[in-house]
């Protein structure tokens, strides 16, 4: 797009950039209102020149594009008897007054482009070197007439003395309440496009955006403040709702949690046996063991496995051999006679009673993966 628009500009071709799209599609849009509306809406560059001629007050209509003379009435006494003379399409215009070329003093000079930031304070200093008045005598406006390659600005410089001004308006204190600027006409009768009246003497017209601008302001508050509580409630009732489903699902969540750390004791419990179980040798190799080691003629009462204990309690022809018989048992350690033995009457046998501990059982070794096992401590 660069390259474009730079081969178009070599070529001579205007190719406007987007400041001058948005500029143009804004007067084409403005082309569709009538004139009264652009005016009020302040949209409009059309002006209401007035200037004084031969004894009589011309107003001409000015626009960027040409100027045009509605009127031409008696000069009146004051600014108030101008009002029935101007045309109503027009009253909404901004007036300003049109003095004649040989009023003025216009000088042109060549400024760097920084000073456009400034101009009217550069200018003001310039007054003394190029006029032979100061800046307190006079009135002075300024308009850039073309910029050059280099940056150069050419500017024209237009002054009119305070004695001259106030010699041109009929009523000077009756005319300047109403009138928003002081413009200047060239040779051919066209004005410049300056305001020579100074901002703090200029009327100054209300704003016919301000209310619409303040109501705008105050109607985007309140929906903002709308919205936020809004958004409030919303969260508010979203929390309500929150509250009430945990509410209702406490009490099941409850018995749940309840059921859980029910069955958790559960297995904690069958867990603790099942460890205790496995660390002592079952009942079956006990008793396989014993039948193993116990001699012929020795007949058992009770067998009892408690807390680790094993107790043998019987009838045996040879009692006094069981604790040599019974040592040496991986499964059992220091057996013994408990109490002394009591002979069975009409029988060659004695009643015993013997205990022992039973030995830890000690878990399988885990093998590596190359089937070696892993030596224990």
């Amino acid at each position: 797009m660069t390259g474009l628009r730079d081969s178009l500009q070599r070529m001579g071709a205007q190719v406007p950039g987007v400041g001058g799209l948005l500029s143009w599609w804004k007067r084409s849009l403005l082309a569709w209102l009538p004139l009264r509306w652009q005016a009020l809406l302040g949209w409009s560059s059309a002006r209401l020149l007035l200037a004084s001629h031969a004894g009589r007050l011309r107003l001409v209509r000015s626009t960027a594009e040409c100027c045009d003379v509605v009127a031409d009435v008696p000069l009146p006494d004051t600014a108030q008897a101008l009002h029935p003379l101007i045309p109503a399409p027009l009253t909404a215009l901004p007036r300003h007054w049109l003095l004649p070329a040989t009023c003025v003093l216009r000088r042109t000079l060549w400024l760097p482009a920084a000073a456009e930031r400034r101009l009217h304070d550069v200018l003001r200093f310039e007054i003394d070197r190029q006029t032979p008045f100061t800046a307190a005598q006079v009135y002075f406006d300024s308009r850039v007439c073309s910029r050059r390659a280099d940056g150069q600005l050419e500017v024209e410089l237009v002054v009119v003395p305070l004695q001259q001004l106030a010699s041109q308006l009929p009523v000077a204190a009756g005319w300047e309440t109403m009138l928003e600027g002081v413009d200047v006409a060239d040779a051919d009768g066209r004005p410049l496009g300056v305001n020579l009246l100074p901002p703090e003497r200029r009327r100054q017209r209300p704003d016919p955006w301000r209310r619409w601008n303040r109501l705008l302001a105050v109607i985007a508050l309140v929906m903002l403040v709308a919205a936020a509580w809004q958004l409030l409630d919303n969260r508010r009732a979203a929390a309500q709702a929150l509250r009430g489903k945990i509410a209702a699902t406490a009490p099941r969540a409850r018995a749940v949690a309840a059921q859980r750390q029910q069955l958790q004791d559960l297995v904690d419990g069958a867990r603790f046996f099942d460890q205790q179980r496995a660390a002592r040798p079952p009942a079956v190799a006990v008793l396989d063991e014993l039948s193993r080691r116990l001699p012929d003629g020795t007949w058992l009462e009770k067998f009892s496995l408690e807390g680790g204990q094993m107790q043998l309690i019987g009838l045996s022809t040879s009692a006094s051999s069981l604790v040599s018989r019974l040592e040496g048992s991986p499964l059992w350690k220091t057996p013994a006679l408990t109490g002394v033995l009591q002979a069975d009457e009409g029988q060659r046998r004695d009643r015993f009673t013997l205990t022992a501990e039973l030995q830890p059982v000690i878990p399988p070794t885990p093998e590596t993966a190359d089937g070696t096992a892993t030596p224990s401590p």
